[in-house]
């Protein structure tokens, strides 16, 4: 699935908001969903698998890099470079 970035970023901006327990203005695309305490490891376990469902893309154990998934723009950057490969 080729996708540009605002596509993805509009995905997974949808995704975050449905998965976090803040008011969704709270949470920005540079948000630091994890230090912020928007997202916990659970969380994080579910991110990765809507990621590869939603876009088709597998995640490696080095791929699980906290600048990989720091925020909205970081996990749109990730999917986006993963797609390309």
């Amino acid at each position: 699935m080729k996708s540009d970035l605002t596509e993805i970023k509009d995905k997974v901006k949808v995704y975050i908001h449905q998965a976090v327990y803040a008011e969704k203005d709270k949470v920005k695309d540079d948000s630091l969903i994890f230090q912020e305490g928007f997202i916990d490891s659970m969380g994080f376990m579910t991110l990765i698998t809507y990621l590869e469902k939603e876009f088709g893309i597998s995640t490696s154990d080095a791929d699980l890099l906290e600048e990989n998934f720091e925020s909205i723009n970081a996990i749109s950057d990730f999917v986006m470079r993963k797609l390309m490969n």
